[in-house]
């Protein structure tokens, strides 16, 4: 069956964090940084992260990065127009740290189920910048 692409939602979700740019950007752009908080576990080979969770395995491509900016990943078995994506933003005015992700669900249902996916994995990696 195909996937089409008007099937497919793109959402946004932003997260507060305390830590500074470069220290977060390492948590989302580095084997070791996603292993921390993202999965079990993470390689790299060439442009290709293979994650771990328990008996599962994914495989994502980093599509484009930015230094101490963002991350942005496809997963290889998702349509081409999809990606998830790790932004760093921070307020000129106060120099606050907030932590945009992007990603893309099927439907709305699935769009809420990833949601929640997203904020279990964020209080993850709040949990590993405490950590430092």
């Amino acid at each position: 069956m195909s996937k089409a692409k008007s099937k497919y939602l793109k959402f946004e979700l932003e997260f507060p964090i305390h830590a500074s740019r470069n220290s977060l950007y390492n948590f989302f752009s580095t084997a070791g940084g996603l292993s921390m908080w993202f999965a079990d576990s993470c390689s790299v080979m060439g442009d290709d992260y293979r994650f771990k969770w328990d008996k599962s395995e994914q495989v994502a491509r980093l599509v484009s990065q930015k230094e101490n900016q963002y991350t942005r990943y496809k997963w290889t078995h998702e349509p081409d127009y999809t990606f998830f994506e790790f932004r760093i933003e921070v307020d000129e005015l106060t120099g606050d740290v907030a932590l945009v992700v992007t990603d893309w669900a099927e439907d709305v249902s699935s769009m809420e189920n990833a949601k929640m996916l997203w904020t279990s994995q964020i209080d993850n990696l709040h949990h590993a910048l405490g950590a430092l």
